[in-house]
């Protein structure tokens, strides 16, 4: 028997559970509204289940396997083995903890879970499709939406993934055993981050990017550390070339890439890892018959309280577009939310850090010199490399910098360049040091602990205002 559509209401319906959706579902429940969040997948989105989480339990577990086999200069010797499937089971488990969580909290603040398909009946009804003979499906008629289906890895023609010898960042992030050999496309942040996962690991990674560099979009000296460390971990990088097809040979594989004179080169690997990008799930729920508008890549534009063209309809998340970050997409679902339930939220934070999880890692937030020249202000920069620091060096971790920039006649912040172990967590400083408005003077007075990877951040402060005591002045 098929289950006939059933009809019910809410006041808002959230389409995808990832840190976006889960997000705007619980603060919307918490100020009162009655919510239904609608997942098809598993909760926590992409993130928690196939990218964010999973690739940096895959970071620690190879960071700690390759520096427990490399420390004789600290008088530590061993050779560790590594047994994938349990890497992966272990991966698995911290992934099931905080996918299990995120359903609890929903559930604890009263948010009605349902899953399935959803797409637009019309700008005030969803229609839910129940996997399963004889499920049916359901519609619910809404007052606010909001649309957090998030990205999905972009293919390259004749490279679709099959899960055996084209990979996608999450089958990668799948694997049982570790290929002896890899060929990765794309040197971008996520091509990086893997590569470097793989070659601590003790496969043979080679990376092919059609650019002329690795990590488009970072300033060179930084991406240089990177590349450089990548590169003493084995990996052998190729550019100005793009994969054009491939074929079985043997056990592996043999792919074709073609550079811009059309001169074809061929490379042998276990296995391929696509990395070129992500694109937005706009395409799946019918955005037209709610009249939601996507420009030509796909994204929902919106304005500075998450609303598309169509005002009670919010989109939040990679489907909102660049930068593609599940932090910037909590944020999102809070002030969507916010906005829903008549609170005066809008999107007016100064800057939205990034990270890498690369060797050593990279952060960054807010503008480069160059970007605060063109904007009009009088950048001055400072710089700490950490090679000076203490902490770094006791941690046998000295490669990389922290680089502040500020408006010189001010004093303000106006961003920071990071590249150095643990950058991830040291560009918080700095981002809450534009959020606030802080100046050089403010972080270069602010008593740091010693020793520790901090104290970088205050010497660049210094740097910038010339009085540093640990590096030379400018």
């Amino acid at each position: 028997m098929v289950v006939g559509d059933i009809a019910t209401g809410t006041d808002v319906v959230v389409i995808g559970a990832g840190p976006g959706g889960y997000v705007a579902a619980i603060r919307a429940a918490q100020l009162g509204k009655d919510v239904t969040l609608v997942e098809k997948n598993a909760y926590g989105g992409t993130c928690l289940n196939y990218g964010c989480i999973p690739s940096k339990a895959f970071v620690t577990a190879s960071s700690l396997a390759h520096d427990a086999g490399n420390a004789e200069e600290m008088g530590i010797h061993a050779d560790p083995a590594i047994d994938m499937a349990a890497m992966t089971s272990w991966k698995d488990g911290v992934v099931d903890q905080l996918t299990g969580g995120v359903e609890k909290l929903c559930k604890a603040n009263g948010v009605n879970l349902m899953e399935g398909t959803a797409t637009f009946a019309d700008e005030n009804k969803v229609r839910v499709g129940h996997d399963g003979e004889g499920q049916g499906s359901e519609s619910i008629e809404f007052e606010h939406a909001v649309v957090s289906t998030g990205s999905r890895p972009v293919q390259v023609p004749n490279f679709e993934f099959d899960g055996e010898h084209i990979l996608s960042s999450r089958d990668a992030l799948a694997l049982d055993a570790v290929p002896e050999s890899l060929l990765v496309v794309g040197a971008g942040y996520i091509g990086m981050e893997l590569s470097t996962v793989f070659a601590k690991l003790g496969t043979d990674v080679t990376v092919v990017e059609m650019l002329d560099s690795a990590l488009p979009g970072y300033e060179d000296d930084v991406a240089r550390v990177v590349r450089s460390r990548a590169e003493d971990l084995g990996v052998d990088f190729h550019f100005g070339e793009a994969a054009s097809e491939w074929e079985e040979m043997g056990e592996g594989i043999t792919v074709r890439t073609e550079n811009a004179d059309g001169e074809v080169s061929e490379f042998g690997a276990e296995k391929a890892l696509v990395a070129v990008g992500r694109s937005p799930v706009t395409d799946t729920i019918d955005l037209d018959a709610a009249g939601v508008e996507t420009n030509d890549k796909g994204f929902i534009e919106t304005d500075d309280r998450a609303r598309s063209n169509v005002e009670h309809i919010y989109a939040v998340g990679d489907v909102a577009g660049e930068p593609m970050l599940a932090h910037k997409a909590s944020k999102e679902g809070q002030v969507a939310a916010e906005h829903i339930a008549g609170e005066p939220a809008a999107l007016d934070y100064q800057a939205v850090p990034a990270a890498v999880f690369t060797d050593p890692e990279i952060g960054t937030v807010g503008l480069t010199e160059a970007e605060a020249e063109e904007q009009g202000f009088e950048p001055v920069v400072g710089q700490m490399p950490m090679r000076a620091s203490g902490r770094a060096l006791s941690m046998n971790e000295s490669e990389g910098f922290v680089r502040v920039v500020a408006d010189e006649p001010s004093g303000f912040v106006l961003g920071a360049q990071i590249v150095a172990p643990e950058a991830s967590e040291l560009v918080a400083e700095l981002a809450l040091a534009i959020e606030m408005g802080a100046t050089l003077e403010d972080v270069a007075a602010t008593i740091h602990v010693h020793p520790t990877l901090s104290e970088a951040t205050m010497e660049a402060a210094e740097n910038a205002l010339g009085h540093a005591i640990h590096t030379l002045n400018r």
